[in-house]
């Protein structure tokens, strides 16, 4: 029991760091809209300001750690990959061109012999 309520107390937590994280952007909206007589530069220090102080706020919650944990794990599998060589990439990209040459030719050839077979043999319509 005493487990659910530790999660109960930490997803109350991250929602109120959400809201709190929202309400960051909003406030840095509001101040980029209402400095517009302060100028360019206060306006865009207020916005700026705004959303990194929101963003903090947002990656001390639970899913701001969860969102990095996930970014640092995507950049850690990239890194895993086996890039091909130019060589390999140019063959592939034949390939795929060679085929789509194929399927198109095939898809012609049979456009036309459905069409010859319905408008010309069926229907009797000679264009």
């Amino acid at each position: 029991m005493a487990t659910s309520q530790v999660e109960t107390v930490s997803a109350g937590a991250d929602k109120a760091k959400i809201a709190a994280a929202s309400a960051l952007v909003l406030a840095a909206l509001v101040a980029f809209y209402l400095l517009s007589r302060q100028g360019a530069w206060a306006q865009w220090a207020a916005l700026i300001v705004g959303l990194a102080a929101a963003v903090g706020v947002f990656l001390t919650s639970e899913p701001g750690r969860q969102l990095v944990a996930f970014g640092r794990e995507a950049v850690r599998e990239v890194r895993k990959v086996v890039w091909p060589t130019r060589k390999e990439a140019m063959q592939i990209t034949a390939y795929v061109f060679a085929f789509v040459v194929v399927m198109a030719l095939f898809l012609w050839f049979t456009d036309k012999t459905l069409e010859w077979l319905f408008y010309d043999l069926i229907l009797g319509w000679k264009k």
